[in-house]
């Protein structure tokens, strides 16, 4: 993916990522459904900001594709079909949130908000090409279970 390219960081929080992509020459929609986080967006060169309430509202994006789907921190099962949709032939799926394990270290310790083993796995699965995953205990920033996974998507036909 080369800069210029269109980003939507998903469930942006305060637009870590989307500050990061930005710098670096993408366009990027930072959709949330905190207002007040959104807003601290608002001035960033190459943001732009979409607000919306995934889990109580229909998808906002239906029809748009992006070079580039960014999601960290956050799960909504009911999300993975439109963001596999939402991939531009050759689009990176970039994906990391807490796993299975994770309740040993404290928040989100609900089953209903952590990954299962391999899941994100499932979720590509004869759609994409697996470029990186992990499922694993990291240290940083703070002890936490995770599941990552960069994968490209080979074709519209999803």
């Amino acid at each position: 993916m080369t800069p210029g390219g269109r980003v939507l960081d998903v469930a942006c929080g305060r637009g870590r990522h989307s500050r990061l992509l930005a710098q670096r020459g993408f366009s990027v929609i930072a959709l949330d459904r905190d207002r007040e986080a959104l807003e601290g967006l608002a001035h960033v060169p190459g943001v732009s900001t979409m607000l919306a309430d995934l889990e109580r509202a229909a998808w906002p994006l239906g029809g748009s594709t992006f070079d580039a789907v960014v999601v960290t921190n956050y799960l909504h099962r009911p999300l993975f079909a439109e963001l596999v949709r939402s991939l531009a032939t050759d689009g990176l799926l970039v994906y990391e949130t807490f796993a299975i394990g994770n309740e040993k270290f404290g928040k989100p310790s609900n089953p209903d908000f952590l990954l299962r083993p391999g899941e994100l796995l499932d979720v590509v699965r004869g759609r994409m090409r697996v470029i990186a995953f992990e499922d694993f205990e990291v240290a940083m920033p703070k002890p936490a279970m995770v599941q990552r996974i960069c994968a490209r998507m080979n074709s519209r036909q999803v």
